[in-house]
Order: structure tokens, then C-alpha cells, then sequence
């Protein structure tokens, strides 16, 4: 080979392979572009679906952002909304929600009251999200096909879920705050804590579920400090069980217990599911960090709350109540932006504003990715 032939050659195979190692770099550097959401979960994250089946959630919720009620138990948008503009979607519809919604980007199984377990507060517990979502996929499938073979570029082909894109998409977790709470209410803490067990193991079963569909990347929150609620504290009748930030102390034992065992379980997910790229979220840590420190972020005191009052039990926001011949009606504070609780069960929008702006950047995750790059998580992180 003469040595002009060679030059050739040896430049095109270096060109070759910066071009790979630049792709590789891009693809890495960009993230993966996400093309849908799918959520599944509790009322922390439920954009409307509880609202749609049963009662609505009223006003004032919603006065902050929307303007009006919105489906949300909150004054404003929550952190599966911000999770949305991070990755500039729409807001994600509630699949219950038979008015206005579009799948296009995702779509929204998270019902308020929701646990792992079947029982409880909701019947719309995560086995039960996860059929639905087996049954959205194989119907949105169908009619794709079926407007793709007539050639109709309609307005319900633009506002439904693309088949190609189920194994693209970013399957969302925030859910077993109920199964806590529920147990609370109606069994010991021993008996809540000897639980965990089985409700990972229904948690599991969803997940190798939603694998075996296609689903490959999952980002989970474990769940939060659900002794640092103030409904929960109020309702706290053991002395000597509240913390130095004021926290129930046993409630929040169970909470880092069952995270404890979420975190070792994802950990065999990770090498049961090859395929799979899962984000483990300490959205306990996150909360529990802006607890502990409102008053220096601007807040008041974490455990007052914007909207709803407690006389003994828990009058929701929004509600109307005689109480011994009294009436109280929950108007919202003043400034629902200096409140961490919004009423007392969920946070304010000002709160969900300063987590997303702590986790979404992959400060709290495991492996330590942001959101729009979780698929990047590897198995061995």
C-alpha cells in the first residue's frame, strides 16, 4: 500500500471512530429524550383522577397556579408537574379523566388515597393502575393502527400515545405513603412494620409486570416522612414521640424501614430486569431536609398548615363543618407560598417547587442522574 493510500485510510478509520466516540459522548451529555410519562401512585401525584371518579376536589385548591380547581390536592402544581416541565411535556391527563385529555406525552394511573396493597382508602390500588395501563396500552395501540391504515391525521391521532414509544418512556413511581397511614389507623406500628414484606413484594410484582410490557426505565420515590406531616403530629397521642424537629419518632422509623428494604429490593430489580434502568429517589431525605429547615428557606413553622383545621379530627380544606353548635369554614391562609403543608396531609406548591428543585437534578438519586438522563442508570452505580 503506498503511503498516500495509507494516509487515507488511517485518517478515514480516526474520523470513523471520533464519530462514534462524539455520538456516544452526545448521547450521553443530551440525555435520552424521554418521549412520554407514566405515572403511578397516590394523591401526591394524582392529576385529577380521584377528582374525575368520585368527588371533586374543591376549591380553594388550586388557587395558586391554576386558578381553580385542577384534580390536585394542592394549592398549585406537584412535582410529577414539574417533572413534566423539566422534560417539557404538557401536564400529564389523568386516565380516569374523560374530559380534555391527551396521552400524547403520557399518561397519569395516580389516584389520591391509592396504596401498593389492594384495601385501604382507594380501590385504586397499584395492581389495579398497573391492568389499567396494560389496557391503555393495547387499546392506544389499536387505534393508532387503525387511524395509520385509514391515513386520518385527525385531532385523536394527535392526542394519542404512540406505540413505538411504550419502551422509550419513563415509567414514575410515588406510592406506599397510604399503605402507612391506612395500617396506622387500623393496626399496631409492629404490625405496619412486619407488613413492609409483603407490600414490597406487590410493589415488585407491578414493576416485573410493567417490564414485561416494554417498560425499561423506572424512576421511584421511596416515601416520605410521614411522621413529619402535621395531621400526624397532631394526631400524635404517645408522649416522648416526637423528634428534635418535631416529627412523630415512630412513624418515621416505619417510613426509613420500609425505605430501607425498597432501596434492597431495587438494588435485585436491577439484576433480575437486565434490560431495566432504574432511579431510586430518597425523597424521604429531601423532605425531611426542607423540614428540618423551613424557617431558614422562608417557611413558617412545618407544622402549621395553609388550608383545613383540626379540632379533635381532621376537617378537610375547602370543607364546611358544625362542630358542638360551631361553624367552621377552611379559607386558605393568607400566603400559601410561606407554608411547607398545604393542608396538613399534602405539601404546598411552594414546597414541591423547592424538592423538585432538589431531586430533579439527580442530588437525591441513586444512581446520581437527573431526571432526563436516568436512563443512563447503571446497575452496577
Amino acid at each position: 500500500m503506498d503511503p498516500l493510500t495509507l494516509r487515507r485510510v488511517l485518517v478515514f478509520l480516526f474520523l470513523g471512530l471520533v464519530g462514534r466516540t462524539v455520538a456516544l459522548a452526545g448521547g450521553s451529555g443530551s440525555g435520552c429524550g424521554f418521549p412520554a410519562v407514566y405515572n403511578f401512585g397516590d394523591s401526591n401525584s394524582d392529576t385529577g383522577g380521584i377528582s374525575a371518579a368520585f368527588n371533586v376536589i374543591q376549591s380553594p385548591n388550586g388557587v395558586t397556579f391554576f386558578g381553580h380547581p385542577s384534580g390536585r390536592a394542592c394549592d398549585g402544581r406537584l412535582i410529577i408537574d414539574l417533572i413534566a416541565e423539566k422534560l417539557k411535556f404538557p401536564y400529564l391527563s389523568a386516565y380516569l379523566d374523560s374530559v380534555g385529555t391527551s396521552f400524547r406525552h403520557g399518561a397519569n394511573f395516580a389516584t389520591g388515597g391509592s396504596s401498593i396493597r389492594p384495601g385501604g382508602y382507594s380501590p385504586f390500588h397499584l395492581g389495579l393502575q398497573v391492568s389499567q395501563f396494560i389496557q391503555f396500552k393495547s387499546r392506544s395501540t389499536y387505534l393508532y393502527n387503525r387511524l395509520r391504515s385509514n391515513n386520518r391525521t385527525s385531532l385523536p391521532m394527535k392526542s394519542i400515545a404512540r406505540p413505538q414509544e411504550f419502551p422509550k418512556a419513563l415509567y414514575t413511581f410515588d406510592i406506599a405513603q397510604n399503605d402507612l397511614s391506612y395500617g396506622f389507623q387500623h393496626s399496631s406500628e409492629e404490625q405496619v412494620k412486619a407488613s413492609i414484606p409483603d407490600i414490597l413484594n406487590t410493589f415488585s410484582e407491578a414493576v416485573e409486570q410493567l417490564y414485561k410490557e416494554g417498560a425499561r426505565y423506572f424512576w421511584v420515590h421511596n416515601t416520605g416522612p410521614i411522621g413529619c406531616l402535621p395531621f400526624a403530629i397532631l394526631d400524635n397521642k404517645r408522649p416522648g414521640n416526637i423528634d428534635s424537629v418535631g416529627c412523630v419518632k415512630s412513624a418515621n422509623e416505619v417510613a426509613r424501614e420500609l425505605n430501607r428494604q425498597l432501596k434492597n429490593l431495587l438494588l435485585e430489580l436491577r439484576k433480575k430486569l437486565p434490560q431495566a434502568r432504574i432511579t431510586h429517589v430518597d425523597m424521604y431525605s429531601a423532605k425531611y431536609l426542607l423540614i428540618n429547615d423551613a424557617k431558614a428557606q422562608g417557611f413558617v413553622n412545618p407544622v402549621k398548615f395553609c388550608c383545613g383545621s383540626f379540632h379533635g379530627f381532621y376537617i378537610n380544606c375547602g370543607k364546611k363543618e358544625v362542630v358542638n353548635g360551631t361553624v367552621y369554614e377552611n379559607n386558605p391562609c393568607e400566603d400559601p407560598s410561606r407554608h411547607v403543608s398545604w393542608d396538613g396531609i399534602h405539601y404546598s406548591e411552594a414546597a414541591n417547587l423547592w424538592l423538585a428543585n432538589h431531586i430533579l437534578n439527580g442530588s437525591f438519586s441513586d444512581p446520581p442522574l437527573s431526571i432526563d438522563k436516568a436512563c443512563q442508570a447503571a446497575h452496577d452505580v
